[in-house]
C-alpha cells in the first residue's frame, strides 16, 4: 500500500530563471536547441515541441510511453520525444519539481550521452524555493514487475529515503556483473550524472544499418567490444564515427574515452531508472531494486505503479486534527438536519467548503442497531455507514440554502456502494463527501467515502434532491 503525504520540511522546487544548451540528436544528428524554464507550483515536467504549429506540450507521464527502443518515447496526439531520460534524471537528480523544457526537435540533445550538461544548466539557472509543500509517496508495501523474456525485474519496498540500486548483468565477460547505489539523491549530481550511455559494439553495427544514431560519436557513448572488430566493420566505424583510426583499449571498449567509474554501465542504468520513474509524476519515499533494468521494464513497472499511486491518491483518507474544535458539533447539526437520535449518525463536522465536506461519527457500543447486528459480533450495518454519508451530504447540500431549517433532502439513487472492511465498536468514521457536479435545480451528484485509521471502509455515488418543507 502506498501513502499520499504532505511534506511539511520541503517544498516544491523550480528554476530561478530560463536556461538554455544546445547540441545534437544522437538519432537524427540534427542540432537541438532545449530550454529549462520556470514552472508553476505542481506543474511537474512537461516538453513543449516549439518546432510545431501551436507549440505543443506533452508532459513527462508514463502513460504516454510509446516506444522503449534505445531510449524512451513520449507521444501525445500524435507528438513525440524521444529519448527523455536523461533530461528529467538530471531534474529529479537536482530536486526540481517544476519545469517546461522546450525543444525544437523531437529528441533532446544527447550531449555526451549522460545527464552532465543538463545538472550544470540547471545549477547556472539556479534553484529556488516555492510555497507550497511537496507530497511524496511513502511505500508501505513490497511492489513488483518482472518481465519473463528479459529476466529484468524491479521492486520497490520501505525505506525512509529515495534510495536506487542497480544489478547489471548482460552475459558478457566484457562487461560482467556490475552494481550501483544511490543512498540519497544528494549523491547524484556528483557520483551518477557523468555516467554515459553504453552499447555493445554488434548493437552499435545494427543502429548503423538502420540508420540511427547519426548524432554518434566516440565521446557521448561507451562502446563495449563484444565481438571481433573485422576491418569491414573498422571501416563503418572510422566513416560514422568521421575517425581515422580506431582501435580497442585493453579495457575492452572502443579508444577515445576513458571510464569515470569501474561500473560506469550500472551507474548509468540507475540514472536512465531515476530518469524513466520520474514519468510517474510524484516522489517516492521507498528503496528501488532494479535487476538488469531497461527501458521496457522500467516504464512498465513505472505504469504498474503510477496506477497505484492513482488508485491510493483517490482513496486516501482525508487528514484532519481531531483536537481542534469543529465546524459544527452535534448540536449544531441537528439544526440543519431533521434527524435526531437513534437515527443520527454524524457526530461532527470538521471541514466545510462549497464543494467538499468532512464528517466523523464514533461508533460506540451503545448503538441499537448492535443488539441484533450481529450478538456476539457486533458490525455497523453497512447499509447505515451509507446513511451517514448521506446526512453529511446533507449538511453540505443544505449549506447552500440561507434557511437550511425550511429544507429537506431526499435520496434519488445510490450508485458504485462499495464496502471494504468492516467497521466494529471503538472505531472512529471519518466521511468525506466532494461534489461530482455543480448544483443544479436542487439535484446535487457527490462522492461518498468513509474510513477508519486510514482505510477505506465504504464508498458510493449519491445523488439527492432539496426539497423544501410543506407547512402543515
Amino acid at each position: 500500500m502506498i501513502f499520499l503525504k504532505k511534506n511539511k520540511m520541503s517544498k516544491q522546487r523550480t528554476i530561478s530563471k530560463s536556461v538554455s544548451l544546445k547540441g545534437v540528436g544522437i538519432h537524427s544528428g540534427n542540432e537541438v536547441n532545449l530550454t529549462f524554464k520556470p514552472a508553476a507550483e505542481d506543474f511537474g515536467y512537461a516538453f513543449c515541441r516549439t518546432d510545431l504549429p501551436g507549440k505543443p506540450i506533452i508532459e513527462a507521464d508514463v502513460n504516454y510511453v510509446v516506444s522503449t527502443k534505445r531510449g524512451t518515447t513520449l507521444e501525445k496526439d500524435g507528438v513525440n520525444i524521444q529519448t527523455s531520460e536523461h533530461v528529467l534524471a538530471a531534474l529529479v537528480g537536482m530536486e526540481v519539481d517544476n519545469v517546461l523544457i522546450e525543444i525544437d526537435s523531437s529528441e533532446p540533445p544527447i550531449m555526451d550521452g549522460s545527464s552532465k550538461y543538463f545538472v550544470e544548466a540547471i545549477k547556472k539557472a539556479g534553484i529556488k524555493e516555492q510555497s507550497k509543500e511537496r507530497s511524496e509517496y511513502i511505500v508501505k508495501d513490497v511492489i513488483s514487475y518482472y518481465d519473463e523474456e528479459s529476466g529484468s525485474d524491479i521492486t520497490i519496498i520501505p525505506s525512509k529515503y529515495y534510495e536506487v540500486t542497480t544489478m547489471v548483468d548482460f552475459g558478457t565477460k566484457i562487461l560482467g556483473t556490475q552494481n550501483a547505489t544511490m543512498k540519497r539523491l544528494s549523491q547524484f549530481e556528483n557520483e551518477f550524472a557523468e555516467a554515459r550511455t553504453f552499447s555493445f559494439l554488434h548493437e552499435i553495427e545494427m543502429l548503423l544499418e538502420n540508420g540511427l544514431i547519426k548524432g554518434g560519436d566516440l565521446n557521448n557513448a561507451i562502446v563495449y567490444v563484444d565481438k571481433e572488430l573485422s576491418e569491414k566493420t573498422m571501416g563503418k566505424l572510422k566513416k560514422a564515427f568521421n575517425k581515422d583510426k580506431i582501435s580497442v583499449k585493453s579495457n575492452g571498449i572502443l579508444d577515445n574515452l576513458t571510464l569515470h567509474y569501474p561500473n560506469e554501465a550500472a551507474r548509468h542504468k540507475l540514472l536512465d531508472v531515476i530518469g524513466d520513474l520520474a514519468l510517474i509524476g510524484t516522489r517516492i519515499k521507498g528503496k528501488v531494486i532494479a535487476n538488469k533494468p531497461g527501458h521496457y521494464v522500467n516504464t512498465m513497472f513505472g505504469k504498474k505503479l503510477s496506477s497505484i499511486i492513482k488508485n491510493e491518491k483517490r482513496n486516501i483518507a482525508p487528514q484532519v486534527d481531531l483536537t481542534k474544535p469543529p465546524v459544527m458539533d452535534v448540536n449544531q447539526i441537528m439544526k440543519v438536519l431533521p434527524h435526531r437520535p437513534p437515527f443520527l449518525f454524524m457526530d461532527k463536522i470538521l471541514e466545510i467548503s462549497d464543494s467538499h465536506i468532512i464528517g466523523l461519527k464514533n461508533v460506540t457500543m451503545n448503538e441499537d442497531f448492535f443488539q441484533g447486528h450481529f450478538p456476539e459480533q457486533p458490525i455497523f450495518p453497512g447499509v447505515l455507514q451509507i446513511e451517514a454519508m448521506a446526512q453529511a451530504g446533507g449538511v453540505l447540500i443544505l449549506n447552500t440554502v440561507p434557511d437550511p431549517e425550511n429544507y429537506l433532502t431526499f435520496f434519488a439513487k445510490i450508485d458504485n456502494a462499495k464496502f471494504k472492511y468492516p467497521v466494529v465498536p471503538g472505531d472512529t468514521l471519518i466521511f468525506k463527501l466532494e461534489l461530482l457536479s455543480p448544483l443544479r435545480r436542487g439535484i446535487v451528484h457527490m462522492k461518498g467515502q468513509a474510513f477508519v485509521d486510514g482505510k477505506l471502509t465504504s464508498e458510493a455515488e449519491l445523488l439527492a434532491k432539496i426539497i423544501r418543507k410543506t407547512k402543515s
